[in-house]
């Protein structure tokens, strides 16, 4: 009998697939989890709450203004899950409103009634004692008074401007004289701190626009307030730079950081003590559709409680225990081991923020001063405020050395902070480069030209995650530190690439998007197909922040389908349906959110055993593959590949932070019953402590072998 053909299965099917944009939301909501978890610190819940609410800030600033200007222009395409713009938007909206109301009560009914156990008060104007009243009502006149100006609405002064991000109070007004009813707004200014310590208790706070609201009076002669309540809108922010060429790239981005500060409303935030004439108005004025207008119960903008912890005073036991991050003696630049002697000894794997990122400023910081380095080029993307990075090479600049920087002007809500770093390294001498039109350059490579005793040597430092001092204390990421000679030349033709005309026929280790990291892929996802249909065994291990790219999906879903065993680590966004009969029954899917945002990208194939290992500075995103110069790199030391996959093992095995993927697309926590509890983030802090404990015994033994005994001369009893 002749075998019935099974029917060709369409892995692009709309119903396998999530929506990028819900999905984003879920992950926020997987971040207020925390914020709700009794088991975390009470102002580690705090932050958490803070940290979703500047998410989902950043997520209508950019991403649902994007699809307002998709709908704008009556574009009716849908996505990979069968969306329009305008579905997205409203269903958007209507997730949106429940999880606001999620937050609120999070902050009202777990969190205030906690803090308030623990002495820790933020009061209302009603709710201070008589001192605590005359310290704000000074703090007004004093301090706020000269600096607040309201701004009248009505037929010869129409209504102001509103700054993005900014919280404004609106207030209704009644004329004494003749009753007559009058609106008004005030910005609460920024430059002041939101949260003010009171007197006569050790944590009890105030915020800013409680202080204003109680004492608005004097600003209004010859009116009443009959009610001010605190809004706030959010535009859109999203930079859109037209690039024909690159000669006036920084003048053009400053431009348009100027230029979005007047983007459209995407949302509008209002006191549900807000009376609805005021509503009324306010919608009225800046034409927001309802579905866009949030009633919110509490202090607007809950951002304020990010900073909240580290005003309070004592309460240690509320917060997570500090740990110090290990370093390698060879990779200090005071040690007595050079680094560069160091790196060619053997390749050094970093794991942040558990290892030290000092490793990687010493880097470039012995580059800077060593009198044999002769070049440092090197990507920015993101760095702090205060970056040792630029400091030191501005330092090697002006030691002499030809140092290359391209620095990425449109990396999202750095723009401002990076144009000026861009500047400030062009003093010093340094070569900047802002990268190749049309892309943005996303990855992480530090490549240091040295002239050795036995001729020109390469070192490189590849990266996951950005040159950012701040964020790689509560950043996960990986880091390699090497001086192989094949990914040294295929760092030149990178940097060849990026600075000039060059267009290298093949990278030797180095995969570089766009376009060639999807490639690779493919490739690597293809042979484990292969292998699963030759009956042999087949592996796919991935970890990565976001996987929304429908064809890399399709390619999993068929590698699924043949027998692959899959396993992801998706810290975001998930577009990827898990329990699909046929198509991803053999992918299972986790995400960890904890103290730590996982920011570590790692790419496995087990390809008949020889595990194959990469690192990358690139998510499975569109945008990553196609839009972006991305890095993928290859870990092939022995130690360092097995630490690796370690690594991604502790992770898959964390049932404390994880939360499994489900076939209707919600994400559950592990079931731990008749499991040993284990929290892949604490594991890796209690080993760097371990390593740091082993290292401080052993200098302190070297350093007691070395005290030589000094017998006293004839004279040492003379005084």
């Amino acid at each position: 009998m002749k075998k019935k053909k099974q029917p060709r299965i369409d892995f692009n099917d709309i119903t396998y697939y999530t929506n990028r944009e819900l999905s984003w939301l879920a992950f926020n909501d997987r971040v207020l989890e925390e914020a709700r978890d009794s088991d975390n610190p009470l102002l580690e819940r705090l932050n958490f709450l803070g940290i979703t609410q500047s998410n989902v800030d950043e997520f209508f600033m950019v991403r649902v203004a994007s699809l307002y200007k998709l709908d704008a222009v009556k574009v009716s395409s849908v996505d990979l899950a069968g969306m329009t713009p305008r579905e997205q938007i409203d269903a958007i909206n209507t997730m949106e409103h429940e999880a606001v109301d999620k937050r609120y009560s999070t902050y009202n009914r777990m969190l205030l009634p906690q803090l308030e156990k623990e002495n820790i008060h933020i009061l209302h104007s009603k709710e201070l004692d008589e001192r605590q009243y005359e310290f704000v009502r000074r703090y007004f006149n004093d301090e706020l008074y000269p600096v607040l100006t309201p701004m009248a609405d009505d037929a010869s002064r129409p209504f102001p401007f509103l700054k993005n991000n900014s919280l404004n109070l609106a207030i209704n007004l009644t004329n004494t004289a003749d009753g007559a009813h009058a609106f008004a707004t005030m910005r609460v200014p920024d430059i002041f701190p939101r949260l003010l310590r009171l007197p006569n208790s050790e944590n009890s706070f105030i915020l800013l626009e409680e202080i204003i609201k109680e004492f608005l009076e004097p600003l209004f002669h010859g009116y009443t307030v009959d009610n001010a309540s605190a809004y706030r809108v959010i535009r859109d922010m999203d930079l859109d730079v037209a690039e024909q060429d690159t000669s006036d790239l920084l003048r053009a981005v400053q431009n348009q950081l100027r230029a979005r500060e007047h983007g459209s409303v995407m949302r509008l935030e209002v006191e549900d003590t807000m009376n609805k004439k005021l509503q009324d108005h306010l919608i009225h004025t800046l034409q927001v559709p309802e579905n866009m207008v949030y009633h919110i119960n509490g202090p607007i903008d809950l951002t304020f409680l990010k900073k909240l912890s580290g005003a309070i005073e004592g309460h240690n036991d509320l917060r997570y225990r500090p740990f110090s991050p290990f370093q390698r003696l060879q990779l200090r630049i005071n040690s007595r081991i050079n680094i560069f002697d160091a790196i060619r000894q053997q390749d050094f794997l970093l794991q942040h923020p558990y290892d030290s990122f000092d490793a990687v400023t010493d880097f470039i910081h012995q580059a800077a001063i060593d009198d044999n380095v002769l070049a440092i080029k090197m990507t920015l993307y993101r760095v702090s405020s205060t970056s040792p990075i630029i400091k030191y090479l501005g330092l090697a600049a002006q030691h002499g050395k030809q140092v290359t920087v391209l620095v990425e002007v449109k990396a999202r809500f750095d723009e401002q902070n990076n144009v000026r770093w861009a500047k400030q390294l062009e003093k010093t001498g340094c070569h900047v480069i802002y990268g190749l039109v049309g892309l943005k350059t996303h990855s992480k490579i530090a490549l240091v030209i040295r002239r050795d005793d036995d001729g020109i040597r390469r070192y490189l430092h590849l990266g996951t995650g950005n040159y950012n001092d701040v964020t790689a204390r509560f950043y996960t990421d990986l880091g390699l530190l090497t001086c192989d000679r094949a990914m040294g030349v295929d760092a030149t033709n990178l940097f060849n690439m990026l600075s000039g005309f060059s267009r290298p026929p093949y990278f030797h280790k180095l995969h570089i998007s766009p376009h060639n990291i999807r490639k690779f892929i493919y490739e690597k996802i293809d042979r484990e197909i292969a292998s699963a249909k030759s009956g042999h065994p087949a592996k796919i291990n991935m970890k990565m922040n976001s996987l929304s790219d429908q064809n890399v999906i399709a390619k999993l879903y068929e590698a699924s389908a043949a027998g692959v065993k899959i396993n992801l680590i998706v810290r975001g966004i998930c577009c990827l349906r898990t329990g699909i009969p046929g198509v991803s029954e053999n992918i299972i899917v986790h995400s960890i959110v904890g103290r730590f945002l996982e920011h570590s990208r790692i790419y496995y194939f087990y390809n008949e055993g020889n595990e194959d290992l990469y690192l990358s500075s690139a998510d499975m995103m569109t945008r990553n593959l196609n839009r972006r110069v991305e890095l993928m790199f290859p870990v092939e030391q022995d130690n360092l590949k097995e630490r690796t996959l370690k690594i991604f093992s502790d992770m898959w095995n964390d049932n404390i932070k994880t939360r499994v993927l489900q076939s209707d697309g919600s994400f559950a926590r592990i079931d731990r019953r008749g499991l040993i509890p284990f929290n892949s983030q604490e594991h890796f802090i209690e080993q760097a402590e371990r390593h740091s404990e082993r290292l401080r015994k052993e200098e302190e033994k070297k350093r007691q072998e070395q005290e030589v005994f000094q017998p006293m001369t004839p004279h040492d009893d003379i005084l």
